[in-house]
């Protein structure tokens, strides 16, 4: 039996790192199951013996630091947390808990627990001013230019409200959203996001908002803060953020005692799967607004309100085949295939294993049984196998040497987990640079989806990415296609003529150079102005670009230098492609072609507000120090960016010289 004290402290440095590595580095290493059962552990051990808890515990805080990359922001109102119930036992004696101080039976709003990232919006005289992450519970990180590109929060209330109101809601992606990104970063030779959850905080809480404006991402109100107006019930004050225009789950149900309770969790319990979003649990927080007064709260959370947590599906099934999948960079890709299973509501017969190196963590083999989990009930994945006595006796899976499609010999660089095939006409590599090049975010070719891009390159219609402005001459044996037709090719034709003009970033995009993602592209798009200027480009012009780094510059220098993308540019430019040089950015140009760092704490605005303005400006804002850089405004707290500055003879200034320089 462990000694409760250095338990408990081992429990406290656990909770803190998994804390650290899921709300500032977005990258958890266990499932929230694993830390609710550490939490729950650690919460028992101080309730038996009070003198352990100690004021930094996890469980006397919620969440963790904010990020040193963003300006923070104290909210008017702590931003607690929920206990959580796990079974319907612990659902009924909170009920109980409650009807303690109510003194009879007790109405609950009940609503999904949505698997997103929280966010709190300060309104001003009805004007969006401030939007912060939870933080610390306390303190958050300031992502006002990020949230400002979601297009279900409101910028000014549509209600009349005079002086501060702290809106809190819930920022997500839908699975569809999820998916297309990760089958991007997959193509582009990037780790995939864990979940929807992960993919929507590392979205938020980027430098750059133009990344958070590709990416749909959704809002939901479930609260208000500081500036509380007073509503005499929950249920009133959903009212009033559906009237001010907030979007609020339309799932939100008024249910009345501990039976009505345990049955509306027993009937989301089976609809989850179907949702186009993840939720982790249910929500139930008490009606009465005065009741919930009475009830108060611990350091922690709200005794007025619990959180029913879902149990993470895992199943069973039979291992039968690894196979390697080839992407458009070249990456070889381990996929299990597997006896057909369901898994939370979806048949799953294949899951990915991500890479060598996990395969062989993971240490299993075609013939094990497996565990099978869809990871934040999107990706299936393989957990690991269920011990056997005939598990040592199966053969262990080796990588392929060479291309399963083309036969080439694979390689693998150095510090790279991913095996690659160098032919850049491998025909897998082919097949997925088109559908890349057509998706929405490059060349956006309606009609022209993955199946019809497999079924032309089969027939010989497509051959590389200048062929599909060439389909035309194929017109006739297109419409004696099945379920095409003389509409449906024309549809297509005209798409594909349409998308010859494509702003500059997207057809930069569309190219697939490895490490260029959609906001790299729209930087270099920015940077040159015209594609021209980029394909010449150095790899000295290339690294002084603020957030453009060594080896994307090298990448870049790269494949301008390949003699096939060369001759496939110079096709795709001669069947007509053609995008458009960017002219001088748009504002008032106080900012024109200057490149400038904010470092440091400022005290007149929000930092993203300041980059907002600069860009708005024609300037160019920057997170790092270079020679390319022209001004460093630096507050209080500036660190290694003010030092670099001054080794590079970058010029300092203050915020208020700054102010007072553009005549803000």
């Amino acid at each position: 039996m462990p000694d409760p004290a250095e338990r408990a402290a081992e429990l406290r440095r656990l909770l803190d790192h998994h804390n650290h590595r899921y709300f500032v580095l977005d990258s958890p290493e266990i499932s929230d199951a694993e830390w609710d059962a550490m939490l729950a552990e650690l919460k028992a051990i101080e309730a038996a013996d009070p003198s352990l808890v100690t004021p930094d515990s996890p469980t006397q805080r919620v969440g963790s630091a904010p990020s040193e990359r963003f300006t923070q922001h104290e909210h008017l109102v702590p931003m607690l947390s929920l206990d959580n119930a796990f079974d319907e036992a612990e659902l009924r004696a909170f009920d109980e808990r409650v009807r303690k101080v109510a003194d009879g039976e007790v109405a609950y709003v009940g609503e999904p627990k949505f698997d997103g990232l929280s966010i709190s919006l300060t309104y001003v005289d009805g004007a969006l001013t401030v939007a912060a992450t939870r933080g610390d519970g306390s303190t958050g990180e300031v992502v006002t230019s990020n949230v400002r590109t979601i297009k279900s929060i409101p910028l000014r209330l549509r209600t009349a409200v005079a002086g501060v109101i702290e809106v809190r809601g819930e920022i997500l992606m839908l699975r569809s959203e999820f998916e297309r990104i990760n089958r991007d970063r997959a193509s582009e030779g990037l780790p995939e996001f864990a979940n929807p959850r992960n993919a929507a905080a590392g979205t938020i809480r980027q430098l750059d908002s133009r990344v958070t404006a590709s990416r749909n991402l959704r809002f939901w109100a479930w609260g208000v803060g500081g500036g509380d107006p007073g509503f005499g019930t929950q249920s009133e004050m959903y009212a009033w953020l559906r009237e001010a225009v907030f979007p609020v789950s339309p799932d939100v149900q008024l249910v009345t005692g501990a039976d009505a309770a345990v049955a509306f969790v027993q009937e989301w319990d089976g609809k989850r799967a179907g949702l186009p979003y993840n939720i982790d649990g249910l929500v139930l927080k008490v009606d009465d607004r005065a009741l919930q007064a009475s009830l108060g709260s611990t350091a922690r959370g709200p005794r007025w309100a619990i959180a029913y947590k879902f149990a993470a599906e895992e199943v069973h099934t039979l291992l039968n085949e690894i196979w390697w999948s080839m992407g458009r960079t070249g990456v070889a890709t381990p996929v299990a295939e597997l006896e057909p299973v369901k898994v939370a509501g979806v048949t799953i017969v294949r899951a990915t294993l991500h890479n060598t190196d996990e395969m062989r963590r993971k240490d299993v083999r075609e013939g094990d049984t497996v565990v099978v989990r869809r990871a934040g009930d999107v990706i299936p994945e393989v957990v690991g196998f269920v011990p056997s006595k005939d598990h040592e006796k199966l053969r262990k899976p080796e990588p392929p040497r060479h291309c399963p499609v083309c036969e080439t010999a694979l390689v693998r660089k150095e510090a790279e987990a991913a095996l690659r095939c160098p032919n850049r006409l491998c025909p897998a590599q082919v097949a997925q640079r088109m559908i890349h090049f057509v998706s929405r975010g490059a060349m956006d070719i309606d009609g022209l989806g993955e199946k019809l891009v497999l079924r032309l390159l089969d027939l010989g219609y497509l051959t590389d990415l200048a062929s599909i402005y060439r389909l035309s001459e194929h017109r006739e044996a297109l419409v004696e296609l099945d379920r095409m037709g003389e509409q449906s090719v024309s549809n297509l034709l005209a798409a594909i003529e349409g998308s010859k003009g494509r702003p500059l970033h997207r057809f930069i995009y569309g190219l697939g150079i490895r490490q260029v993602g959609e906001a790299t592209a729209y930087e270099l798009a920015q940077h040159f102005r015209a594609f021209a200027g980029l394909r010449q480009a150095t790899y000295e012009e290339l690294v002084a670009i603020p957030d453009i780094g060594p080896t994307t510059a090298a990448g870049i220098v790269e494949f301008f230098q390949d003699e096939e993308n060369s001759r496939l540019i110079d096709e795709l430019f001669a069947a007509g492609v053609e995008p458009p040089e960017i002219e001088k950015a748009a504002g008032d140009g106080k900012f024109a072609g200057a490149t400038i760092v904010f470092t440091g704490k400022l005290e007149r605005m929000a930092r993203e507000d300041a980059e907002a303005m600069v860009r708005e400006g024609g300037g160019t804002p920057a997170g790092s120090v270079s020679r390319a850089t022209t001004l460093v405004v630096a507050g209080p707290g500036a660190g290694s960016k003010l030092g670099k500055a001054e080794q590079l003879g970058v010029e300092v200034i203050s915020e208020d010289e700054f102010f007072e320089r553009f005549g803000l």
